[in-house]
């Protein structure tokens, strides 16, 4: 259910011509918090990944930058920027769709989840409607080549 919210908010970014990656944030209570996708290029912000996102909004809203018991349902493995955010929020876990075999950082490279020098220990489960994700993201940059 949330990874589908998430895929629906890679989508609506793909339609603004960014790059299709979608996040959802959820409390510890299973309740949705907030969604976003990526806009670097609307923003003119190189961190304005779906991730940054998603945590800058629940911080404002919630008036705290610790998202303690929050879980981050993201369409694609997290880069190690979105990962160090991650883990100054203090997120309990993250779930993404499509590994990133070339900037992720649970899982794909680094290892991070399991190397990262801090005390707070993240849950994470990867490939969650990972198909699903990983054609968006093929198809958007299809898409894009035939328009270049």
């Amino acid at each position: 259910m949330w990874m589908q919210a998430a895929l629906t908010a890679a989508r609506a970014g793909a339609a603004l011509g960014e790059v299709p990656v979608g996040a959802v944030l959820v409390d510890a209570a299973g309740t949705h918090l907030v969604s976003a996708h990526n806009a670097p290029i609307a923003s003119r912000d190189p961190t304005a990944h779906a991730e940054v996102q998603v945590l800058r909004q629940a911080a404002q809203r919630l008036g705290n930058y610790r998202l303690g018991g929050c879980t981050l349902y993201v369409t694609l493995e997290p880069c190690v920027m979105c990962f160090g955010a991650i883990l100054h929020a203090r997120l309990a876990r993250v779930v993404y769709g499509a590994a990133d075999p070339k900037a992720g950082v649970i899982e794909s490279h680094l290892r991070l989840p399991e190397s990262a020098p801090s005390n707070h220990r993240l849950q994470w489960e990867g490939g969650v409607l990972a198909e699903e994700a990983s054609l968006l993201l093929k198809e958007f940059f299809r898409m894009r080549r035939t328009r270049l």
